[in-house]
């Protein structure tokens, strides 16, 4: 790879950073082509973009966004999961894919400007979808009219009102 294409590499990935506040670092070592083709195409249907990257590229391309922290992780193959700006779907695909072919193997995550842990990355994939957390709070709203119904009934009952 000549100098102008190391160049051109890193300043694509640099854009690519700048537009992607939330970024996952993954091993992808053991995936083949068909896994690969499998995970990418579930990311392209959560919003989000994978790269596989040169550990020393990615590394440039993150200096010039002023991001630290993931450093210590460009080591052997890596990829990362460009999220966009909500990390949630991402993460979600991410540690599905992992839990079902148990790669690509996580190895950091960088939030709204802080790097996380593995461990957060797969508590954030673990979080129901957006539909689901709104009908459980739904479903705890009702609860407590229900409660505070049976409150006022009882309220009612005990003083003895029969209107």
């Amino acid at each position: 790879m000549s100098k102008e294409e190391r160049q051109t590499a890193v300043e694509t990935l640099t854009a690519q950073i700048k537009g992607s506040p939330n970024v996952f670092v993954t091993d992808f070592s053991g995936l083949n082509v068909l896994r690969m083709t499998e995970f990418r195409r579930r990311l392209r249907a959560a919003g989000a973009n994978y790269v596989v990257v040169k550990n020393t590229l990615a590394q440039r391309a993150l200096e010039a966004n002023r991001i630290t922290g993931l450093e210590q992780h460009f080591a052997g193959p890596t990829g990362l999961v460009m999220a966009g700006p909500d990390p949630l779907p991402a993460a979600k695909v991410l540690t599905d894919f992992l839990k079902e072919f148990e790669k690509p193997g996580i190895k950091a995550g960088y939030l709204d400007g802080a790097t996380v842990s593995v461990a957060h990355v797969k508590r954030l994939g673990s979080i129901p979808p957006r539909e689901v957390l709104l009908a459980q709070l739904a479903g705890s709203m009702n609860g407590l009219l229900y409660t505070f119904v049976g409150a006022l009934e009882a309220l009612r009952a005990q003083r003895g009102d029969a209107s």
